[in-house]
């Protein structure tokens, strides 16, 4: 089951980056007292109490401006409102309720979507809750005074969000069909790829970078079995301020993440990989998404003996966080080797959901442990006292040590690099967290 995605929406100005670093628990967004400052739509996991939840902070909306930027920022919160299980409408309490406020319930409304109306910098009950009041006239609910500065009303504004997340529907465990999320920067050919696995044109494809605005679900057939590709938005470079609004589809690429159960990574084999795929691969990698490296257009590239081998190494070098990935060299448009990409779409959802007995992994690791010593600090050496495996999509082992502070990532990484040697685990991150015990408990 996907993460709910709450978007947080309002004009600018009235502080929703200073609510999303606060619940974010860390400065991401860019805080400043000029509207307009957030540029970039940012996303981050949130839990409370039991729940988990992507939050999307967006521009502020000026709902009739002229002003370019503005005007995009429009576009982006609609892309946030259109993707969002609720929205989070902040307002200002010192601004007052405004007639731009107005515009903005208006367009919510129409979204048919959930709605919490938030009435932001109540930095005293006492003082502003004859002005909260005031916010009733929008007409979409019980106004919630917080103050995201002083992280004061933010538990019973949450508690409100989360009353309106999904329940796990039967219909989404019923579709055991696997999900394959296509990502990448615009105009490498995702549309292309999904048009020709479906042998129709069923996603509209043009030569103009971006021309893909929604994620779009494409039901495909393959040997019997049935795949649900998921297109998205491309993810541009920042400083292509012109088309800004590609900026803001890194949300699609989340959304269409978060519901995956495969991620594939298209890179353009005649650019070559770029620092923006990396950012579009970490999307998927913090995840623990099995992910596939599809290098598109490699018909048009000229060859050698040794091309593939130097295309690898570089693509090794810039995603080095995730050498795991499979990659696979293809063309979208003569259809090269696109039969091989489901076997591997196939063997990557295996692995992702693979188990290891507890006690073929513990055999594996004393092996490790024997043939390289964990470290030592001042004379206190590691100890590993044993491993579990407690989740899958994607593995999660937990390791049993004496003290955390010796279990350096070099030798969790050599630990990883041992269960991988072993078990394959081809296409899927591991993820490991170390607990501490004490001797004595042993």
């Amino acid at each position: 089951m996907s993460r709910p995605i709450v978007a947080i929406v309002g004009r600018p100005n009235v502080g929703k980056s200073t609510l999303f670093n606060t619940l974010a628990g860390e400065r991401i967004s860019i805080v400043k007292d000029t509207p307009g400052v957030t540029r970039d739509r940012i996303y981050a996991d949130v839990t409370w109490l039991n729940y988990h939840f992507t939050l999307i902070d967006t521009g502020g909306i000026e709902p009739d401006s002229g002003d370019v930027i503005l005007s995009q920022m429009r576009e982006q919160a609609q892309i946030a409102i259109d993707t969002a299980d609720v929205i989070m409408f902040i307002t200002d309490v010192r601004q007052g309720l405004v007639d731009a406020d107005s515009k903005v319930a208006d367009m919510l409304r129409r979204s048919k979507k959930p709605v919490v109306l938030v009435v932001n910098k109540v930095d005293s009950f006492e003082k502003y809750m004859p002005d909260v009041y005031e916010f009733y006239n929008l007409g979409i609910g019980d106004p919630h005074p917080v103050s995201a500065a002083s992280m004061l009303g933010l538990g019973d504004m949450l508690d409100e969000v989360v009353k309106y997340f999904p329940e796990d529907s039967a219909t989404d465990e019923e579709d055991d069909r696997p999900k394959v999320a296509i990502i990448g920067k615009p105009n490498v050919g995702k549309s292309s790829l999904i048009n020709k696995l479906a042998n129709e044109d069923r996603v509209i494809v043009s030569d103009i970078a971006g021309t893909t605005r929604d994620a779009i679900d494409t039901d495909i057939k393959y040997d019997g079995r049935e795949y649900v590709f998921i297109d998205t938005a491309g993810l541009r470079r920042k400083n292509k301020i012109k088309e800004e609004i590609e900026r803001y589809s890194i949300i699609r690429a989340v959304t269409a993440v978060e519901r995956a159960d495969v991620v594939i990574l298209v890179i353009d084999a005649i650019e070559g990989v770029t620092e923006q795929d990396a950012k579009i691969a970490g999307i998927a990698h913090e995840r623990g998404k099995g992910i596939i490296i599809a290098v598109n257009k490699w018909d048009a590239i000229e060859k050698d003996n040794s091309t593939v081998k130097k295309y690898t190494e570089r693509i090794r070098q810039v995603l080095s966080f995730m050498p795991y990935a499979e990659i696979l060299f293809i063309s979208a448009k003569s259809g090269q080797r696109l039969n091989k990409l489901f076997d591997l779409i196939d063997i990557v959802i295996e692995n992702n959901s693979m188990r290891v007995a507890t006690g073929v992994l513990n055999e594996i690791v004393t092996e490790a442990v024997a043939m390289q010593q964990p470290p030592t600090d001042k004379g206190k050496r590691l100890r590993i006292y044993y491993v579990t495996q407690v989740s899958v999509k994607p593995p999660t082992f937990v390791v049993f040590v004496n003290d955390k502070n010796l279990m350096h990532f070099s030798y969790t990484r050599y630990l990883e690099n041992r269960i991988r040697d072993t078990f394959g685990f081809r296409g899927t991150a591991l993820k490991f967290i170390t607990r501490e015990r004490k001797e004595d408990a042993q």
